[in-house]
């Protein structure tokens, strides 16, 4: 008796000490049958105030569920603050652990099986969500009379059932519960039961999402874990983003079947640790290269990829992969998206590219034809009967890169919805109340949070998309057959072009015979100095830095704006330079993080004046500003002498910015 006192005691001091006592009274104001009141618990606290209680509500939660039951009971009846309380069978309490003890016995891998019968207490878990339902409602706690009218059940607050953990509808609400003192049937009290929010998401480990990647999975197993959020834990995960979720693993038993899954009781995301230190090569490089804000950019993106295709052929798009890798952001409504399309007759080589870029993506999805893009409903298996929502190649790139793929490969239909969604950067799903058992339809929206790749075959026919003649220093060039309405909601455009001298035909030929002949040597030994952890690692530090745009940068990248669309005067053509000219900033923060600078210079503005002048030169001609085709990359980098003469032609490509920013941007634009 004295051990049990104790510990309520200290659940009293936690109480107080914690703020429990101060939020029991605020939730004594609801006026229902059964009284639920929730607690967020730090068991460090806890077991520093007393440790076996502590050791209680790590270890065996029903027993600390019942504890502190009694003592919110005794509090209430202490203060007066619910008049019309009868029983402590009336309290219903939830306990919600907050952190667990760093050690493997606290945590729950979900890659490891089999989950069977283990203890079924507070475990920590981090996972991705790919599937979610909507918010139904369940049953919190019900009340139960005595059919028998002798029988002093019959009234009062005797047969209480709440809750708990793993628990079924079925197992809260019930006709064949009998009274305790006489046996006699039990009834519901309709009016007093007492209802609370439902929500499923599906939590999978995040090793899993390799499976949809370029590469193939490592040889384990991978199966979703079903989570149940209530209440105040509805709505507060989204689908395609990560998770550290406290829980209790449960046993739902629905016959036949015998489901495991896990009651959240907190939830924060998550972001895996990985390490953000640049490799000695590209210190040395970054050193070597100070002299010029340009170099160093230029000289990582000439030897990217070098394993796949030689060194210095298609730099520009390579240094687009790489901005587009750098500025990938999972935050909502982040307009610094840096979707990225490849225009090329030889869709093979550049496809390869992007297979090899993908995996250094915080995360990388490699969408199939045949799968789902972006959502797909199915009706939930646990009994709720709601739909549930499963996540597309695009909603689990979240915070990283989609790679789409040849364009002209897709359907019309498919060609629409992936326009459709890069307009409004928006997943839109409809749920059908008839379908799902719901009084109303429901129309629900997820936010785009990933950056696109595509490739589109510049010289093959298609009978399902209209091809488009574009106008490049005046010549005409059929340069895509995919609508122009896609390929302007890609913030850069590339075509993949080279001088006869550097045909990507020869050159790859070259490299993939010396690959064959000489398996082991490296092709290119000034550029396998740089592997491919090396740009992983160097990505991985970049995406953390933080940048701050210099007046200098500013003022160019807006005087550029409002220059482009006084000179552009079609309406169509200005529409295009304001979508294009929103990623301008997101160019010049991507070029300056790769550069490894926390200032955006003028310098790094120039190159994103170049890639949105290019991108939109390529869909509705030259304008006043015009640059030759490879301006960002005017020669290819072989010596010291190639990379100071690109300084120059950069160089002089800013100044001419400036003259036409000067000549354009001094009168006021209608907007």
């Amino acid at each position: 008796m004295d051990g049990l006192l104790s510990l309520k005691e200290a659940i009293i001091i936690y109480l107080d000490r914690s703020g429990g006592l101060s939020k029991l009274i605020e939730d004594c104001k609801q006026t229902e049958a059964v009284y639920r009141f929730s607690f967020d618990v730090n068991p460090s606290d806890v077991l520093e105030l007393n440790a076996t209680l502590g050791d209680c509500v790590l270890h065996d939660p029903v027993k600390a569920i019942s504890l502190f039951q009694s003592v919110c009971y005794l509090s209430i009846k202490t203060l007066s603050l619910i008049d019309h309380i009868e029983t402590e069978n009336q309290v219903n309490v939830v306990l919600k652990p907050t952190h667990l003890p760093p050690f493997p016995n606290y945590c729950l891998d979900l890659s490891e099986f089999p989950r069977g019968y283990g203890p079924m207490r507070p475990l920590a878990l981090e996972g991705l969500v790919i599937a979610m339902t909507r918010v139904t409602k369940y049953t919190q706690g019900a009340r139960f009379l005595c059919s028998e009218e002798k029988c002093p059940c019959s009234r009062g607050f005797h047969h209480i059932r709440v809750h708990a953990p793993g628990a079924t509808e079925s197992a809260t609400v019930r006709s064949d519960f009998t009274c305790f003192l006489c046996s006699s049937p039990l009834k519901e009290d309709m009016k007093s039961r007492v209802l609370g929010d439902k929500q499923l998401v599906e939590l999978i480990h995040v090793r899993a999402v390799d499976v949809l990647g370029v590469h193939d999975a490592d040889s384990l197993r991978y199966q979703s874990v079903t989570l149940f959020l209530r209440d105040e834990l509805c709505n507060s995960m989204r689908i395609g983003h990560l998770y550290r979720v406290v829980g209790i693993p449960a046993h739902v038993h629905q016959w036949p079947n015998v489901t495991w899954s896990v009651e959240a009781c907190s939830i924060q995301p998550w972001t895996p640790k990985c390490p953000c230190l640049v490799s000695s090569n590209f210190q040395s490089l970054q050193t070597a290269s100070a002299c010029s804000p340009w170099r160093f950019a230029a000289i990582v993106a000439n030897s990217f990829g070098s394993s796949v295709i030689p060194p210095g052929l298609y730099n520009t798009l390579k240094l687009g992969l790489l901005l587009s890798l750098v500025q990938t952001e999972d935050t909502p409504d982040s307009p610094n998206h840096l979707d990225v399309l490849a225009l090329n007759s030889d869709t093979l080589i550049i496809d390869r590219l992007m297979r090899y870029s993908l995996p250094l993506a915080s995360r990388g999805i490699h969408h199939a034809l045949t799968g789902e893009l972006l959502a797909s409903l199915s009706r939930d298996e646990h009994g709720a009967g709601t739909a549930n929502i499963h996540a597309g190649s695009a909603l689990l790139a979240s915070g990283g890169v989609c790679l789409l793929g040849d364009l002209t490969c897709y359907k019309k239909d498919k060609m629409d919805l992936l326009q459709s969604a890069l307009e409004s950067r928006t997943v839109s799903v409809f749920i059908s109340g008839k379908k799902y058992g719901d009084d109303m339809d429901q129309h629900l929206s997820f936010p785009l949070q990933c950056n696109f790749w595509a490739l589109a075959d510049a010289a093959s026919p298609s009978k399902r998309t209209a091809r488009y003649v574009l106008e490049l220093n005046a010549h005409t060039l059929l340069i895509c057959v995919i609508p122009l309405q896609l390929a302007e909601l890609f913030g850069l455009v590339v075509q993949c072009r080279e001088t006869s001298s550097n045909h990507p035909l020869l050159s790859m030929t070259v490299h993939t015979l010396r690959q064959a002949m000489s398996p082991e040597e490296p092709l290119y030994p000034a550029c396998m100095q740089f592997t491919t952890q090396d740009y992983k690692e160097l990505l991985a530090h970049a995406r953390e830095l933080k940048v701050d745009m210099s007046p200098e940068a500013e003022r160019m990248i807006h005087s550029y704006y409002f220059a482009s669309r006084r000179v552009r005067s079609d309406s169509a053509q200005r529409s295009t330079v304001s979508v294009t000219s929103v990623k301008l900033i997101a160019l010049a923060h991507a070029h300056a993080k790769l550069s490894l600078r926390t200032q955006v210079l003028e310098e790094d503005a120039v190159i994103a004046v170049l890639l949105c002048e290019s991108s939109v030169t390529l869909k509705h001609g030259a304008s006043a500003l015009v640059f030759p085709p490879d301006a960002v990359f005017p020669c290819a980098l072989r010596d010291l002498d190639s990379l100071h003469q690109r300084d120059l032609m950069l160089e002089e490509s800013r100044k001419q910015i400036l003259h036409f920013v000067q000549t354009y941007a001094t009168c006021t634009v209608e907007e």
